[in-house]
């Protein structure tokens, strides 16, 4: 079972990258989790219906491929401006088409999200979820809102709080078990 874990941060030292190099440890067995690379998306164009007919950008056919590969998709979110960062949302639009073959189409999908604050990304969160479910993603578990989350990573970006860690866990674990159930059910 190979889960990709997708950042929506670009920002070398993220929170929200550490927290998803934490879901590696965080792995039960027999769960490999991959972290997308975020010049993965940082290197995508706007979104342009006309780049989507015919070839398309090598960063988009790399995308799609490596999002369309994975078993499960992991997506942690800072939030900005009360919602996902742009690069974000443009990444799930290419991701989202073509419309019927598209990869993020009936993954299984799971959402986290921190911020140094005090509501972890909620909105964001909420957002993210609302649009992969609109772009055809299955969305599983509960959010993950990591709160203060400065607090709770060591200075290499290490994950301190034990119940955190044991949360990731359990959502990794139903993740994976969403995505087997339906990869047999097709």
């Amino acid at each position: 079972m190979r889960i990709l874990a997708v950042s929506g941060s670009l920002r070398a030292d993220s929170y929200n990258t550490s927290l998803l190099r934490a879901a590696i440890d965080a792995a039960p067995e027999g769960v490999e989790v991959e972290l997308f690379d975020p010049a993965g998306i940082a290197d995508l164009p706007l979104y342009d219906q006309d780049l989507d007919a015919g070839d398309v950008p090598l960063s988009v056919a790399r995308l799609r491929e490596e999002w369309g590969a994975a078993d499960a998709i992991l997506f942690a979110t800072p939030e900005y401006n009360g919602s996902i960062p742009g690069g974000l949302k443009n990444a799930i639009d290419w991701a989202s088409r073509p419309r019927l073959e598209a990869p993020l189409m009936n993954t299984t999908t799971a959402v986290i999200g921190a911020s140094p604050g005090q509501f972890g990304a909620m909105w964001a969160q909420a957002d993210l979820r609302r649009i992969l479910g609109i772009a055809g993603a299955r969305i599983v578990g509960d959010e993950l809102p990591v709160t203060r989350v400065h607090e709770k990573l060591d200075a290499e970006g290490r994950l301190l709080d034990g119940e955190l860690f044991e949360r990731l866990r359990l959502l990794l674990s139903t993740l994976a078990a969403e995505a087997i159930s339906t990869r047999v059910a097709a």
